[in-house]
Parts: structure tokens; C-alpha cells; sequence
């Protein structure tokens, strides 16, 4: 793979362009469109752990179809060069880390909002600008400190029929929280400012927790696959909070499903915000996540607990009622069969790992440390 700007231009087709294309998501949706004979530009700084073998993997099965651009959103002149001749546009590039916007707010703006107003800038000096899919999160809604919660077994669950019924709506007031929170709020109201303002195709998506293939999951983001990872390698788990925590998970080919069908609804969804995740059907707390690795894997990681972390919600369900009333999408991969397959390709790519290192002579001792 060449550090620069790679791929034979596919002539004068219009590219679907991918911001952060190389990441977990990302290139999900890169091999979704790549795998109908779709041209798909990405384009990432290639700063995330695992993003290089995505490229490798996707480069192998597509060949030149796929172009590979490495540059920052940060950088107004790449990304303008990016949507030139854009079809359809994915904004996936991001800090998505609330402990990393902690310890450095400034980059987490620069990159969370000045990045995602260049992509909008470069858009809106196109004569006819491609239409953006934008993904938020549900951080924008805070801490959810009014919602009245109670334990139950293992979990949280709403007081509220309402709310234990279809989760959270987008009517729910914003509540930034936490320099991420502040840092993708203000990227998620540009978004549909644009919209508003200047007539642009875009619609956000409010995400909850999306798991599935390729995701190198860490403590900070991909907690599934860190969970995971986790058991499988026999190492300890730090929970923070008590683990009685609920989300809503998403399988990637579900969310995937998700953004086609936004593109295909433009115009007539744009300049609106959706809550997305795999809604009171999909639910798991953290400690009934370990239960089902269990189960799975045969192992459980040693847990051991720490204090509540910023910006932490104990109950978190997306309302996805207004988006499948658009479009008719539903997710379609249960929590058992999603947790099931992500093990199954971990324990893959575990194993080529441990073949290719023997290879090389490397010591069993030397295979077990690798990440």
C-alpha cells in the first residue's frame, strides 16, 4: 500500500467518497458498495490501530475499484479534492474518544468540528453537491440525568412505560456533555444548519452502539469487541460504573442497510436528525454482555470496577420509530447472533495472527503478547 494518494481515478466515474472510510464502519460500507461495482474513494489519516489491514482487505477483494486517499479533514484542500466528484458522501472521520476530548479538547474540536465544517464547506461550493450521511452519536443527549431509572437483575431499566416501550426519541432536549459531546453536537446542528440554510442533502445520524467485523474494539470505543477481545485473550476487564449500564447494540450489516436506504430517501429526509441502534429489541447491559461471552467463548475476564466516567449514561435505547417510518428499515441481527459472529471473526483473525508470527519464528510467549 503506497503513504499517498493510490487508485487509477476509474475514469469519469462519480465516486461514493467515504470520510474515515478505513475504520470499522467505514469499510463496511466501502465493501458494501464496492461489492456492487460502485467506484468508492477513501479517505483517512490512517491514525487508528487495524485501520491498514481494512485497506489490505478491501484492496484484495476490489481491486481498482477502490481509490485510497490519506489526508485530515482538517485539511480543506484535500477534502475539497475528495468530493470532487462525489456521487454519494459518508462522514465517518472522528476523535471518538470522551477520554481522549478530555485530555485534549482542542484537537477533539479541530477534528470533530472543523472537519466536519469542511466537508460541508467543500459540499456547498459544488454546483450540484452530493448528498452526506453524517454520523453523530447520543452523547449530544447527555447524561440522561432526568430519566428515572431502577435496577432490575442486572440492568437499568426506564421507569416510564414510554420510554421502556420505544427508548429515546429525537425529542429528547440536546445536553452537551463532556468536550466530545460539545465537539459532535456542534458538527450534528452545522450538519443540519447546512441543510437548512443552504438547501444540502444531509441527514444525521444519532448512534448508538454499533458492533460487528472488523472493529479493533478498546476500552475507549468498541466496548463489544473489547469485551471480547477481552475474554478471548484470558486478559482483566475494567467496567466503570457499576455494569448494570443498558444499550441498544446494532449490527454493522444493519446499520449499513440503515445508510443506504437514507441515501435513497434524499431528498425527501434531509436536514433531519434520526436515532439510530437496534432499539428496545436489541438491549444488553454490560454485565449480561459478559454472561453471553461466557457462554460463547467459555471464558469470562477478570472484572474489576471503577468510578462512573464523564458523560456516562446508566440507560441509553435508541426510539428508531422515526427513521423506520421513512424508510421501513428494521434491524434484522439479534443480539446472540451478532455477539456470536463477531467472536467467530476475532477468533479468525486471532488465528491468522498466531500463523503468521509461528511463521516467522516468533515464540508462543511472543504471539500471546501481541494486541
Amino acid at each position: 500500500m503506497r503513504p499517498a494518494s493510490e487508485g487509477p481515478g476509474n475514469g469519469g466515474a462519480r465516486h461514493v467518497v467515504i470520510f474515515g472510510g478505513a475504520g470499522f464502519i467505514g469499510s463496511n460500507v466501502a465493501d458494501h458498495y464496492l461489492s456492487e461495482g460502485r467506484p468508492v474513494r477513501v479517505f483517512d489519516n490512517v491514525s487508528r490501530p487495524g485501520v491498514e489491514r481494512n485497506l489490505r482487505w478491501l484492496r484484495e477483494r476490489h481491486g481498482a475499484l477502490l481509490s485510497i486517499e490519506v489526508g485530515d479533514t482538517r485539511d480543506l484542500r484535500a477534502v475539497r479534492r475528495a468530493v470532487r466528484d462525489a456521487r454519494e458522501v459518508f462522514h465517518f472521520a472522528a476523535q471518538v474518544a470522551v477520554t481522549h476530548s478530555l485530555e485534549s479538547p482542542l484537537h477533539d474540536f479541530e477534528v470533530n468540528a472543523r472537519g466536519t465544517l469542511h466537508v460541508l464547506e467543500a459540499l456547498r461550493e459544488l454546483e450540484t453537491p452530493a448528498p452526506l450521511v453524517f454520523t453523530s452519536t447520543n452523547k449530544v443527549y447527555g447524561g440522561l440525568k432526568g430519566l428515572a431509572l431502577s435496577p432490575r437483575a442486572q440492568r437499568y431499566a426506564p421507569g416510564d412505560d414510554a420510554t421502556r416501550a420505544h427508548g429515546i426519541s429525537e425529542q429528547c432536549p440536546l445536553d452537551f456533555e463532556s468536550p466530545y459531546g460539545c465537539s459532535k453536537g456542534a458538527a450534528d446542528q452545522y450538519v443540519l444548519d447546512y441543510a437548512r440554510s443552504y438547501g444540502l442533502p444531509a441527514v444525521v445520524f444519532r448512534m448508538s452502539c454499533i458492533y460487528g467485523p472488523r472493529q479493533y474494539g478498546t476500552e475507549d470505543q468498541g466496548w463489544v469487541a473489547h469485551f471480547l477481545l477481552r475474554a478471548l485473550d484470558g486478559a482483566p476487564l475494567t467496567l466503570y460504573g457499576d455494569g448494570m449500564q443498558v444499550r441498544d447494540i446494532l449490527f454493522v450489516e444493519d446499520l449499513v442497510r440503515a445508510f443506504r436506504l437514507a441515501q435513497q430517501a434524499m431528498p425527501r429526509i434531509q436536514g433531519r436528525a434520526f436515532n439510530i441502534g437496534g432499539g428496545p429489541g436489541q438491549t444488553v447491559s454490560l454485565l449480561e454482555l459478559l454472561e453471553l461471552i461466557e457462554r460463547r467463548t467459555g471464558h469470562r475476564p477478570r472484572v474489576t470496577f471503577e468510578d462512573w466516567r464523564t458523560g456516562d449514561q446508566r440507560y441509553y435505547v435508541s426510539d428508531t420509530r422515526a427513521f423506520m417510518r421513512e424508510t421501513g428499515w428494521m434491524p434484522r441481527v439479534g443480539v446472540r447472533e451478532g455477539v456470536s459472529r463477531l467472536s467467530a471473526w476475532l477468533e479468525e483473525l486471532r488465528g491468522e495472527r498466531t500463523r503468521a508470527s509461528m511463521a516467522r519464528g516468533e515464540s508462543l510467549e511472543a504471539v500471546a503478547s501481541q494486541p
